[in-house]
This record gives C-alpha cells, sequence and structure tokens, in this order.
C-alpha cells in the first residue's frame, strides 16, 4: 500500500525515532508499504518518520545504477547492489569514513528541494534486519550517501541542515512557503 509521505515541516520529521525493538507483523507491513511508496515517489531512500511513523526503519534502493559505487562488502564478503537492494534496515549505527564528498541531494520531504551537500564518501553500517540478523554494510558512492541520508531521518536531522549557509539563504522562501502549505 502506498503511504502518503509527510512533507516539512511536521513535527515527526524532528523527532529522534524510537529504536525497533521487535519485529512484528505491523512493522513488515510498514516495511512493505514503504518500499511500495518510495518507488512510487521514484526515490532512491525513505524513512519510516517520511510516513509518519517514528521508527527507526528505512529503505534504501540504489540498484538501478550499479556503476554508482566502487565497492561493497557485507559482513566482510564483497557482494553486488542487486543482492542487496532494496536494503530494509533498523537501528543504524554508522561509522563515516574516508574524504568527504560534495553532491546534489534531494529529499521526498522536500518537493522540488535540491542542494549541494557534502557527506563522507564512504561509509560502515551495521544494522538490524527483519529477518533478525545484524548487516554490518562497508560501501562508498551514492549507496553511502542514501544510507546517511536515511540515517538522518532516524535522528531527527534534514538535509537542509547540512546545506551550506549560503543555499540556506537561498532557499528560505520555498522553505517559508512549504511551512504555509504543509505546516
Amino acid at each position: 500500500m502506498i503511504r502518503p509521505i509527510v512533507f516539512y515541516p511536521q513535527p515527526v520529521l524532528r523527532k529522534v525515532a524510537s529504536p525497533v525493538n521487535e519485529i512484528t507483523e505491523e512493522v513488515r507491513t510498514l516495511a512493505e508499504d514503504m518500499v511500495e511508496t518510495m518507488y512510487d515517489a521514484n526515490g532512491v531512500g525513505l524513512a519510516a518518520p517520511q510516513v509518519g511513523v517514528s521508527l527507526q526503519l528505512a529503505i534504501v534502493d540504489v540498484s538501478h545504477d550499479p556503476e554508482c559505487i566502487s565497492y561493497l562488502r557485507v559482513n566482510g564478503e564483497d557482494a553486488s547492489l542487486e543482492e542487496i537492494c532494496p536494503l530494509t534496515f533498523i537501528n543504524p549505527e554508522l561509522e563515516l569514513l574516508g574524504a568527504k564528498d560534495t553532491d546534489v541531494e534531494g529529499c521526498l520531504s522536500f518537493p522540488d528541494l535540491r542542494g549541494d551537500i557534502t557527506r563522507p564518501f564512504e561509509v560502515k553500517a551495521t544494522v538490524g534486519t527483519l529477518e533478525g540478523e545484524t548487516l554490518v554494510i562497508e560501501t562508498d558512492g551514492l549507496f553511502a550517501r542514501a544510507i546517511q541520508h536515511e540515517t538522518d531521518h532516524l535522528f531527527g536531522k534534514l538535509f537542509i541542515d547540512r546545506m551550506s549557509s549560503a543555499r540556506k539563504l537561498a532557499i528560505r522562501r520555498q522553505l517559508k512557503e512549504m511551512q504555509q502549505q504543509f505546516g
């Protein structure tokens, strides 16, 4: 089922989401709905707060662009995006690695808004799965960026928080319009 996406400035987007302590049928259904919602919105990631649920659950799928990474290891073994995506993960812990990289990001909770965001180029993510496993994912490029972006959502941080001061000034009018429309 496609769920409505929550737009800025809804308070759920600024809340630190609760950890997923138990994989219930409700959590599984939420994850399935989120995958469907993300694809319907042409996104590469979606976090539970973006559909109004304050849980540490997120989805990422960048498998449409296998060239967007230079490596991917899962639990120390080489892997491919096709094997792991869509990645549904819970309760992530990130270790940010490598040099920082600036690239354009967008967000489904900010329609028509994009901006240059600087993030570490590589990530080591320790995440839970809906099967009760723990995965250690090491990667770079767009996959690393998407994991970081969705994890930020789980801790109440938005991509606009990572924009330069000049860019924040430039989008001030758009944010004010969103506050009036969706606030």
